[in-house]
């Protein structure tokens, strides 16, 4: 079931199938959000959790036990019911149950709350521990934008623009999109543009640390833009489908990263994963503003 709620500067479309983003337009109707050509990506805007990235072999290790998972955890494979919604405003929530158990062994209630304010929709992923035990999980957004946005444009008429100079690091990431190292240092031009080119992506990801919390998608020779803030979010993820022309561009927010190449992690001991004890609460906001 999809849902849209608006405020008459821009509209969102929702999917209950995953709790994602399916439609962002703008007044004049235009949609900036990509919309799930198979020939490239079938997703539009996952909502990545309790894992971001991929786990070696598809497994980990949690209480001494062996678990399978699928890339990107669950979330976004299940139906997230609404639990409440306004005209500009939806909450849907997931509540751990025998098939989540199966996967992660933790109770939880997980919420994602969208509301739109002026031109941009805000995004906050709220879990609670029901569990006796701790948990250990990674969240992440995953939105795909068109590009080009403006017509008679190119893909390589854009750039990523960090709004500020920066020294951004690259992760060392292996052939198979785990991590390897070294991290090393991924210039920018000026210090704070990234050209965008099909070329960058023909390993896959690109993903950094050390950028500020905001960057915006825009081209030099056209009007319109995609500004993506996430202040609670230490790495972002940059990728299309590798070695083709894809018309698309993800900005994906994360808190943590994949596995080790070669090692199945046991998430208790992963140093990047968030820990939250029996009873207690998280909640960490992102946005999207269309421009």
């Amino acid at each position: 079931m999809k849902l849209e709620i608006t405020n008459g500067i821009i509209t969102a479309g929702i999917s209950e199938a995953g709790g994602g983003l399916v439609s962002l337009r703008d007044a004049a109707g235009k949609e900036y959000l990509w919309q799930g050509d198979p020939r490239f990506w079938a997703g539009q805007a996952p909502n990545l959790f309790p894992f971001v990235g991929r786990f070696t072999q598809g497994k980990y290790l949690l209480d001494g036990q062996e678990y399978q998972m699928e890339t990107h955890g669950f979330f976004r494979r299940r139906e997230i019911a609404l639990r409440q919604r306004t005209e500009t405003s939806a909450v849907l929530g997931l509540r751990a149950d025998e098939g989540t158990l199966a996967l992660y062994p933790r109770r939880f209630d997980a919420e994602i709350t969208y509301r739109l304010e002026e031109n941009r929709v805000e995004m906050t992923f709220g879990v609670e521990n029901l569990d006796e035990k701790p948990m250990f999980f990674g969240y992440g957004g995953h939105p795909g934008f068109f590009v080009p946005l403006d017509e008679g444009l190119e893909f390589e008429d854009y750039l990523l623009d960090f709004g500020a100079k920066c020294a951004p690091e690259q992760i060392g990431l292996s052939d198979a999109c785990f991590v390897q190292g070294p991290d090393t240092p991924f210039p920018l031009e000026d210090g704070r543009y990234l050209p965008l080119s099909h070329s960058l992506f023909d390993r896959d990801a690109v993903v950094l640390r050390g950028m500020p919390s905001s960057v915006t998608l825009r081209s030099p020779k056209g009007k319109r833009s995609v500004t993506v803030t996430y202040p609670r979010m230490e790495y972002l993820g940059l990728w299309h489908k590798p070695k083709c022309a894809a018309p698309y561009l993800c900005i994906e927010p994360w808190t943590s990263l994949p596995s080790r190449q070669d090692v199945v992690e046991d998430l208790a001991q992963k140093p990047d994963m968030i820990r939250l004890e029996p009873g207690e609460k998280y909640r960490n906001s992102w946005s999207i503003a269309l421009g």
